[in-house]
């Protein structure tokens, strides 16, 4: 059973950047791919970032050139670096990690992108 564990969000102004991160613990057993999905009040699951164990990273196009997602392997810890922050960024973000195609979530947490 695998645990992950996310922090960073909160209020934001327009313009303005939060650093989300994720720690996995547990039944790991190696590195997998990890990344972030986000819901919006009404909307869908989106994908936003992904990144796999070798660093190739896949960021959505709604993000591209403002959002940016690393890891830190050593610590089972996957970030999402979140820059020039709009309102339609607003949404609970969701860290998974997904391991022999079973994926595990995190609980959640709140950004708010408003002035």
């Amino acid at each position: 059973q695998v645990q992950l564990v996310e922090s960073g969000g909160g209020l934001v102004q327009p313009g303005g950047s939060l650093r989300l991160s994720c720690t996995a613990s547990g039944r790991i057993f190696g590195i997998w791919p990890m990344g972030w999905y986000r819901q919006a009040p009404g909307k869908s699951r989106e994908l936003v970032a992904t990144i796999i164990p070798g660093g190739t990273t896949n960021i959505a196009d709604s993000v591209k050139g403002r959002f940016t997602i690393s890891r830190a392997n050593a610590v089972n810890t996957v970030y999402l670096q979140m820059n020039n922050l709009k309102a339609e960024d607003t949404a609970v973000y969701y860290c998974y990690l997904s391991r022999r195609g079973s994926d595990s979530w995190g609980q959640g947490t709140q950004v708010t992108v408003s002035s």
